[in-house]
């Protein structure tokens, strides 16, 4: 992730409010946002709607770095968005951190604006 100098962090909530290998949704002018927590305590951010069926992949099963939606088994990079295997597509990702134990993102980006 780059982070733009004039980007401006707001505070989604503590890390310890998503379960490991959880999510949670946040509601922002682009429209619903599941932040992910790995196993490994890194958060990523992606469009809640996956592109086949709109189903919630805040409501999916995270492992590594990828979630699988819960109504068809497609498999996102919490990374890229990218869908994997033999599927095609692929979701919005927005920039999220960890400081000082909250999670953070990118308010330009929510907005609907792009910060670079």
């Amino acid at each position: 992730m780059t982070n733009h100098p004039m980007t401006n962090w707001i505070d989604i909530g503590p890390l310890d409010n998503i379960p490991q290998r959880g999510a949670r949704v946040v509601k922002t002018a682009f429209g619903c946002v599941a932040i992910f927590r790995t196993g490994d305590d890194d958060v990523y951010a992606l469009e809640d709607r996956c592109p086949h069926k709109g189903g919630p992949l805040s409501e999916g099963i995270v492992h590594g770095a990828s979630v699988t939606c819960p109504l068809h088994n497609w498999v996102f990079s919490l990374e890229t968005g990218v869908a994997q295997g033999a599927d095609e597509g692929g979701v919005a990702t927005f920039a999220a951190r960890i400081e000082n134990g909250r999670i953070l993102m990118d308010a330009e980006q929510l907005a609907g604006r792009s910060a670079a």
